[in-house]
């Protein structure tokens, strides 16, 4: 996991992100528990790859 999630200080104040973004995870589980998809997701965060 440590390849998809990177923590560092410097970016979004350590929020966990998805590793070369400044994407926070909290940002796909706040789609997810809204209904949205993965799909939706991807679509509107492009540096994330559904790989990651």
């Amino acid at each position: 996991m440590s390849s998809v999630v990177k923590i560092d200080p410097e970016i979004m104040s350590g929020a966990p992100c998805f590793a070369g973004t400044r994407v926070p995870i909290q940002n796909l589980i706040d789609y997810l528990e809204g209904g949205d998809s993965i799909d939706e997701f991807l679509e509107d965060f492009p540096s994330v790859r559904r790989d990651q």
